[in-house]
C-alpha cells in the first residue's frame, strides 16, 4: 500500500510540474515517462528480458531470500508505475 501511495504522489507531482511547464495539452508526458521507467525497472528485476537459458541459470544459482527480494522489488515498482500510467492514459484520453 505504501508503494501505491508513492506512485500517487509521483503522479500528482508530475501533473503539477507539467501544468506549470507546458499547460494542459502535454500533461500526460511526465506521468507517462515515470510510469514507463518503473515498468522497465520491473521488467529488469523480474528477469523477463533474459533468455530461457539465462533464466534457468539465475533460478538455479540464487537463494530463496534473493529471489523473494527480487520479486518484492518487481511488485513494488509495478505499484509505483500503475497510478502514473493510469493518470497518463486518462489525461491523454480526455485531452484529445
Amino acid at each position: 500500500m505504501r508503494y501505491l501511495l508513492i506512485g500517487v504522489f509521483f503522479s500528482l507531482c508530475s501533473v503539477l510540474i507539467s501544468m506549470i511547464l507546458w499547460g494542459m495539452e502535454k500533461i500526460y508526458l511526465v506521468s507517462g515517462t515515470i510510469g514507463c521507467i518503473f515498468i522497465v525497472i520491473s521488467m529488469i528485476f523480474s528477469g523477463s528480458m533474459a533468455s530461457g537459458d539465462r533464466m534457468r541459470a539465475n533460478f538455479a544459482t540464487e537463494s530463496i531470500e534473493n529471489r523473494d527480494e527480487r520479486n518484492k522489488i518487481t511488485i513494488n515498482s509495478l505499484y509505483i508505475a500503475l497510478p502514473n500510467l493510469i493518470v497518463a492514459v486518462l489525461f491523454y484520453y480526455f485531452s484529445k
